[in-house]
């Protein structure tokens, strides 16, 4: 990994998410338009490691899979393949995606010793590229074989897990979906109520995502009024942390949320490091979501082992 020019980057991947939203598409869910039906559904994921990858990794990674019409998620750096004995093929191009840390160096450190202070850290931002499993030959069949899809309009199970393990106030019922900050609760229309049922899982984990943003929990910022720019941002954060959600939970919604793509231009074209924070703060609330999830499938189970009469389905 080299060291890269943090504006170049940021400049680089905000100017092509204008282009993408200029063009009307949304970049977030461009891999599962019917032309690229062959992209399946899921976050990015390192083949070698199984981590997923966060922020705006993930919209770099989707966008190329869609362009290439990749038939994985899955991406491994050059080194990574041939430590799992395979190879990336000749001519191959990789993708660039990006790495943010903090770091203390030696001379601040012996600058804040003598000083009493405490040493100042400085952020950086590197670049690698990485490769999908398509570009790659040799490597094991357990990381090449792609995993079976979920049958069309299909009821989640998990889906309905992750909701319920929020154990958020959730009101279905009435013609609008929307979060109440002030009293902390969702308002849902009833599943029978879209003309495609399978979008209610998007919708709910939309609001859910600003749900999360609450004061008690992540703490963001829902001052702002219809039509201003810090209400587009908290939208443009809920909106790509639904598509994250989805995209984990195997969902294939087909509502664009698109009412608000001249708000979001005007924050993007702004700032250039606006995507990057959305998209930071939106993992952020789909890793909050998914931690109650897991939490409330732990107590599960510590409740199944506790009683010897409970039996396992």
């Amino acid at each position: 990994m080299n060291p890269c020019n943090k504006t170049s980057l940021y400049a680089d991947v905000t100017t092509r998410i204008i282009a993408e939203l200029e063009e009307g598409r949304l970049p977030w869910v461009q891999p599962w338009s019917a032309e690229h039906l062959s992209t399946p559904l899921g976050l990015p994921k390192n083949a070698a490691t199984g981590r997923a990858y966060s922020g705006i990794n993930i919209l770099i990674l989707w966008d190329a899979a869609a362009e290439n019409i990749r038939s994985t998620q899955r991406w491994l750096t050059y080194r990574q393949a041939q430590a799992l004995g395979g190879s990336v093929r000749k001519g191959e191009k990789g993708v660039t995606v990006c790495y943010a840390d903090r770091f203390t160096p030696k001379a601040e450190i012996e600058r804040a010793a003598e000083a009493g202070e405490d040493p100042q850290q400085i952020a950086f931002l590197k670049r690698f590229s990485v490769f999908n499993i398509d570009q790659c030959d040799g490597l094991p069949k357990e990381l090449t074989a792609s995993p079976a899809p979920l049958p069309e309009r299909e009821i989640i199970p998990n889906a309905e897990a992750v909701i319920a393990a929020t154990g958020a106030d959730i009101r279905i019922g009435g013609a609008n979906a929307f979060y109440n900050p002030a009293h902390d609760f969702i308002a849902i229309p009833p599943q029978q109520a879209f003309f495609e049922q399978i979008n209610f899982y998007r919708t709910a984990f939309h609001e859910l995502s600003h749900w999360t943003g609450h004061k008690s929990r992540l703490d963001r910022e829902f001052t702002g009024q219809f039509g201003s720019k810090s209400y587009a941002r908290e939208e443009l954060v809920a909106e790509l942390s639904a598509a994250f959600i989805c995209a984990s939970l195997g969902i294939r919604p087909t509502v664009r949320h698109a009412d608000y793509i001249g708000a979001w231009l005007e924050v993007l074209r702004e700032d250039e490091k606006g995507i990057f924070r959305a998209a930071s703060l939106a993992s952020k609330a789909a890793d909050l979501l998914a931690k109650h999830n897991l939490h409330a499938a732990c107590r599960s189970k510590a409740c199944q082992f506790s009683n010897p009469t409970s039996q396992t389905p």
